[in-house]
């Protein structure tokens, strides 16, 4: 990935900041869950708060392969990885917010709150013009019978 790229990832994190990240069930079922991307300076890694004993934190230790999506109003991400359940205090204060704190009342010092780490293995974007000339290139392809313009960059890079 050349510097770029990361930008562009980065960028479109930074933009939207909560991801569904996708695991796969016991059962074999794919699952899907909001969470907060905590580390937006992405190197690689994404970083998010989640509960021991929740689903999620059983699924990856089981299968970590994951997927994590972002989709703001002009731009997607897909980074697909794996995923890891990371005990770190010195990580956790520094994620820690007020916002962590809705989720997880009893605090920064709570056992039960650790970190999940997703190593990226491939992110997959696009990043579009914006909605507003979204539109007007649709309409445009409507009333002249043609297809809307390719509006947006998009790629797929290796991590």
């Amino acid at each position: 990935m050349n510097d770029d790229e990361l930008k562009t990832v980065r960028d479109i994190m930074t933009d939207v900041r909560v991801a569904m990240l996708t695991s796969t069930g016991e059962d074999g079922t794919l699952r899907s869950r909001p969470l907060t991307t905590q580390d937006v300076e992405f190197d690689g890694e994404a970083w998010f708060f989640v509960s021991r004993d929740a689903d999620v934190a059983k699924e990856v230790a089981a299968r970590p392969d994951v997927n994590v999506a972002y989709s703001g109003s002009s731009s997607w991400l897909s980074l697909a990885g794996r995923a890891e359940i990371v005990v770190d205090r010195e990580r956790k204060r520094k994620y820690w917010n007020n916002f962590v704190e809705a989720w997880f009342p009893d605090g920064k010092e709570d056992d039960s709150v650790v970190l999940l780490k997703v190593s990226g293995t491939s992110a997959e974007y696009w990043a579009g013009a914006g909605r507003v000339a979204a539109l007007v290139d649709m309409a445009k392809a409507r009333l002249t019978g043609t297809r809307p313009s390719d509006a947006g960059d998009s790629n797929t890079v290796e991590l």
